[in-house]
């Protein structure tokens, strides 16, 4: 900010007169600047019939918001705001409550906010987070969690004198159970389904004691409670916020929130207090803030991504793809000394979706209802090709089974999926009744839509045998809708491990888990005995062969539609540093440094 930026917001001017000359005109739909612009309900909010005392306080929130603004407004490219890391988010985040970190877009922010009992580490290990140490009982049922004396709360009004507090087990148990609270409605009340004691599942023994107690062994257990759901919050945060929480979290992360305007900016600031520290004793996060946008067109993100305004992005739109790679997954000669391609294995499945429940009325009379129908089509389209064209070989294709590479049951010798055979699929439509395709009804996909060439793709190759599609690009909020409430016969899905463990990925089969995640209402009962075996087997050379029996299954059941075993495909400025994908992509921004200006690379 400039001086003179700043002697317009702090001069000599009387501060009313300011003001009431900023918000002339409409109510403004945000923060703004001070030339000329509004700003939201100040003038009514700063009216004389007001008390002094009201007015200053009103006015002092105003005047941050305002100087926030014009700090964070700043691109990459000015020196002023070289520690500001800039990301953006195409579909928009639906909340900062935990609570609802369901998906890739509201993992990302919960993950700077807050931390978990435990966490994984790049080698895709279990290491302590806000836990220093935990032990297990000898029955596997009783975990007790020692918790680190050094971790606050962020700053925040809702504790006294806004000075935030030191982490208690309390705390833990509270975060807890509200995740499996009906009344706070979160998408991950199930991770506990089954697993948790049914009387006390959570105890804080004291202030620096949590135990878990489970019902049986639970092997994966410690990767549950890795997940964003388990993030504690402040319990006075919550009470004082209600259902406001999505929009003024309080955590203990590196980051701490400072603003949102939804559908233009999130804006988080550095911990100062953040209890992490670097090998030489400083204390991390080494960025100052995150400045998150929200423009929706994938074109546009990757225009401020080559004018230097955005330092990465995560994946390619297939409309800019070709301009950057080459069809082997590398850059292009004229971008390789401008920009860094980053790949990493990914713990992520894409796939197609078909609804299991015969006696839902979408199914009764659909083909998809016939196994030989869903392996036909399964058999029906080449993913080597539709990999090389439109991933750029980025990804495998999903020839196995459900759980993607990279995890210790995958194995491609022993699962067996689906190749491209148009042979066997037209033999599979002959035995359904379906010779040739004649009087298969049209089966609609729907998508969204970035993966809309995918099905399309696939649509036409299924043709050529006789499979009628009709695709169907809907977006992505309402696809989850339609999949969650059992509303799309045959859909486009994708499921990111949220821990490492092949547990993760057939729990989407397992029949007593609702959706998410068993969007398909999968249901059979040899599946369920083998996978129910697994999960509390500790042998892990045991537990893996279940794990491939329960895959095996599944895939021979075809309730999927396997695509390809995915890859993080990031495109970085050069200039960033210490900013290194993984294998479950979450962004982790810890040691991230921002180390020069950026240049256009227009």
């Amino acid at each position: 900010m400039t001086t003179g930026k700043l002697n317009y917001f702090l001069g000599r001017a009387p501060q009313w007169l300011t003001l009431k000359a900023w918000t002339s005109g409409r109510a403004a739909t945000g923060f703004r600047s001070p030339k000329g612009e509004p700003l939201r309900f100040a003038s009514r909010l700063l009216h004389p019939s007001r008390s002094l005392r009201q007015r200053s306080s009103i006015l002092n929130t105003l005047l941050l918001l305002l100087l926030v603004q014009a700090i964070f407004s700043c691109t990459s490219t000015n020196s002023n705001n070289k520690n500001i890391f800039h990301y953006n988010e195409t579909t928009g985040i639906a909340s900062l409550d935990p609570a609802f970190a369901k998906n890739q877009s509201t993992m990302w922010p919960a993950h700077q906010l807050f931390n978990t009992l435990v966490e994984i580490n790049d080698s895709m290990e279990i290491v302590p987070s806000l836990a220093k140490r935990w032990e297990i009982s000898e029955d596997k049922r009783i975990y007790t969690f020692t918790l680190r004396e050094n971790v606050f709360f962020h700053n925040d009004p809702c504790f006294p004198q806004h000075k935030g507090r030191m982490v208690l087990a309390s705390d833990v148990v509270f975060s807890l159970n509200r995740i499996m609270d009906p009344t706070t409605a979160s998408p991950g009340a199930w991770i506990f389904n089954g697993k948790a004691d049914s009387v006390q599942p959570f105890t804080a023994l004291n202030d620096s004691t949590f135990q878990l107690r489970l019902l049986k062994p639970y092997q994966p257990i410690l990767g549950i409670l890795s997940m964003q759901y388990c993030s504690i919050v402040a319990p006075e945060a919550v009470q004082l916020y209600g259902h406001n929480f999505r929009q003024h979290p309080v955590g203990t992360g590196p980051f701490k929130f400072v603003a949102w305007e939804e559908g233009q900016a999130l804006i988080l600031a550095k911990n100062e207090n953040y209890f992490e520290q670097d090998s030489t004793g400083f204390r991390l996060p080494y960025l100052d803030g995150i400045k998150i946008t929200f423009k929706d067109s994938r074109a546009t993100e990757f225009l401020l991504f080559r004018q230097g305004q955005l330092d990465f992005i995560n994946e390619l739109d297939p409309s800019f793809k070709d301009e950057v790679l080459t069809k082997k997954g590398v850059l292009r000669q004229k971008w390789q000394n401008k920009i860094v391609l980053q790949t990493h294995p990914y713990l992520n499945i894409e796939y197609l979706g078909f609804l299991m429940d015969s006696t839902n009325s979408l199914v009764k009379n659909s083909p998809i209802r016939l196994k030989k129908i869903r392996q036909a089509i399964n058999y029906g389209f080449n993913r080597r090709k539709m990999i090389l064209y439109l991933r750029n070989s980025l990804g495998t294709p999903a020839e196995s089974g459900f759980v993607p590479k990279g995890l210790p049951s995958f194995n491609d010798s022993i699962v067996k999926g689906y190749t491209y055979k148009p042979d066997k699929s037209a033999q599979l439509l002959k035995e359904a009744g379906f010779p040739g395709g004649k009087g298969l009804p049209v089966i609609k996909l729907l998508t969204i839509p970035i993966y809309a060439d995918f099905a399309n793709f696939i649509a036409k190759q299924l043709e050529e045998i006789g499979i009628p599609i009709q695709v169907e690009v809907v977006q992505k909020s309402l696809l989850f809708e339609m999949t969650s409430g059992s509303r799309a016969p045959f859909f486009r899905g994708g499921w990111i491990a949220d821990y490492p463990d092949a547990e993760n990925y057939l729990s989407v089969f397992y029949s007593k888990n609702p959706a998410p995640p068993n969007y398909t209402r999968y249901h059979n009962p040899q599946f369920d005995k083998v996978f129910e075996s697994a999960i509390k087997e500790t042998n892990d050379s045991i537990r893996n062969t279940l794990y491939q029996q329960a895959d095996q299954i599944a895939i021979a059941d075809a309730p999927v539609v396997p695509l390809w075993y995915d890859k993080v495909i990031r495109l970085v400025q050069k200039n960033v540093s210490g900013f290194t994908p993984n294998a479950l992509n979450l962004l982790e921004l810890r040691r991230t440094r921002l180390e020069q200006k950026v240049q256009s690379t227009q």
